[in-house]
């Protein structure tokens, strides 16, 4: 009786109640059409706050993945060969229409990821920001001249865009990470396959009908949904694929990065982060417990810049675990929809690494300070939860934990705070509270991590560089060097006599 009821759920789905229902697609969109799998497979894909089937999504094979190559390079040659100016228009017109379906768009989010409804709202804005800014970069590709080094030549450089770009995005930020990485491979003029996980697939494909809507020309964008081996393995091998860009795991990623050798792929890689908060005795303790919060809460921990190691210089070491244990307590916890600060994680997998890093760092010695267990409220919400006393060799202060478990130690002197920082193979985002502009400037420096936030968390946005260092990725995007990573430089030399 209860699989028959299950199966009968499953056939119609929960669905997500939208101003503008078309915006739910079940299909992936190729060459500028809704394509279902040849077999008729799907994905059923569930709202993690409570498991319930939302609506399938088609699961397309390998041959269907390699098919989508071939409307991309198709829509290449014609697509490149357009004006930056009509190029930028309709850019624009898909950011538009982004924001104004703003609601649905958030509200599709929160049903597949999990997340609150005012940070998917702020997701929307987020994803729709690259699109706006690379509509303007589109115009105004940079690149600098140099003086000939030979008489009676000329010489010019011209930059153009490399080919086909596949970009394969995470079900952290569904949106955001394919506007990151589709708006500056359309504005370079590069036509893109998109690989949404599996998990998440719906934003992806409302992005999809949103292109549509804009105008932009079939096979330029492509929202190919399936299971990853089998949807990127044709995009590995092929040639025609000239860039890969990918945000996930550095385990999956230094795959990536063997498997594009043997076509010279660009790559660029935005991979896991193990980011440390660091705050010395004489930050301003209030505004360091409440940037702790956002660094580690936000997404419900579930981000590669959420801080993983907090150390606190020892002075400054109790009051800063009783506040913050305090201000994590007072989170409220519940489905997206509710909007509380905190949502459920993901999946099982998720849940059980916070059980394993709390339970290893107990057992080393640590003290939980505030949570440390699932919540009654569903199998995948996990309370916020702080631990003090915190073993160097403990699993959480050496694995990236994606969830909201804060790890806390102390640290006596400047040397010993900035080499337990640096003591990990990760390096994509640092915190640092501090008052003393010395130290600033010095760690700031010394720190090994692509980007340093200094007394505050939010740094990223549209027109700054993202990305790290170390095992934390290649490249950057965001800013004109995201642009940049789907361009090829041709220098000309040229003999007027």
């Amino acid at each position: 009786m209860v699989a028959a009821a299950r199966r009968k759920d499953e056939d119609n789905g929960k669905g997500i109640a939208l101003a503008d229902p078309a915006l739910l697609k079940s299909f992936s969109y190729v060459g500028g059409r809704w394509t279902a799998a040849a077999d008729g497979a799907a994905i059923w894909v569930t709202d993690p706050a409570d498991g319930a089937p939302l609506a399938p999504v088609a699961r397309l094979g390998g041959a269907e993945s390699a098919a989508a190559i071939d409307h991309a390079h198709a829509a290449f040659a014609t697509w490149s060969a357009v004006l930056p100016q009509e190029r930028a228009r309709l850019l624009r017109r898909w950011h538009d229409l982004i924001l104004a379906a703003r609601e649905d768009l958030a509200r599709i989010m929160t049903a597949e990821q999990g997340k609150p409804l005012s940070e998917a709202r702020g997701e929307i804005d987020y994803a729709a920001s690259f699109v706006e800014f690379y509509a303007e970069e589109a115009k105004r590709p940079n690149i600098e001249g140099i003086t000939s080094h030979l008489h009676d030549a000329e010489v010019e450089l011209w930059r153009e865009p490399v080919g086909v770009a596949a970009l394969i995005t995470p079900w952290n930020f569904p949106c955001a990470m394919i506007t990151r990485k589709a708006a500056a491979a359309i504005a370079a003029g590069c036509t893109v396959l998109v690989h949404p996980s599996a998990e998440t697939p719906f934003s992806a494909l409302a992005l999809a009908e949103l292109a549509d809507r804009a105008g932009l020309p079939a096979g330029v964008f492509n929202v190919v949904t399936g299971d990853a081996p089998q949807i990127v393995e044709p995009w590995l091998t092929d040639a025609r694929v000239r860039a890969l860009s990918f945000t996930g795991s550095t385990e999956i990623g230094k795959l990536l990065y063997a498997r594009s050798a043997a076509t010279v792929k660009r790559l660029v890689l935005e991979l896991g982060g193990h980011a440390p908060f660091l705050v010395f005795a004489d930050a301003d303790l209030d505004l360091a417990v409440e940037e702790a919060i956002k660094a580690k809460f936000a997404t419900t921990g579930q981000d590669c810049l959420g801080a993983n190691r907090f150390l606190v210089e020892r002075p400054l070491y109790a009051a800063f675990c009783e506040r913050f244990a305090k201000a994590a307590a007072a989170l409220t916890l519940g489905p997206g929809c509710e909007d509380k600060d905190l949502g459920p994680l993901m999946n099982e997998k998720a849940v059980a690494k916070q059980e394993a890093h709390v339970a290893d760092a107990l057992a080393g010695g640590a003290r939980c300070l505030t949570g440390g267990k699932r919540s009654p409220l569903g199998p995948l919400f996990y309370e916020a939860t702080v631990l003090a006393d915190v073993a160097p060799d403990a699993a959480i202060f050496r694995e990236e934990t994606f969830g909201p478990v804060a790890a806390i130690a102390p640290f006596d002197t400047e040397e010993e705070a900035l080499a337990r920082a640096n003591d990990t193979e990760y390096g994509l985002v640092a915190y640092l509270h501090t008052q003393d502009p010395r130290r600033i400037y010095r760690l700031s420096r010394a720190l090994q991590y692509g980007m340093v936030a200094v007394n505050r968390t939010k740094v990223t946005g549209a027109p700054i560089p993202f990305g790290g260092v170390k095992q934390s990725g290649l490249a950057r995007e965001g800013a004109r060097q995201g642009l940049e990573a789907f361009t090829d430089i041709k220098y000309v030399c040229r003999d007027w006599a």
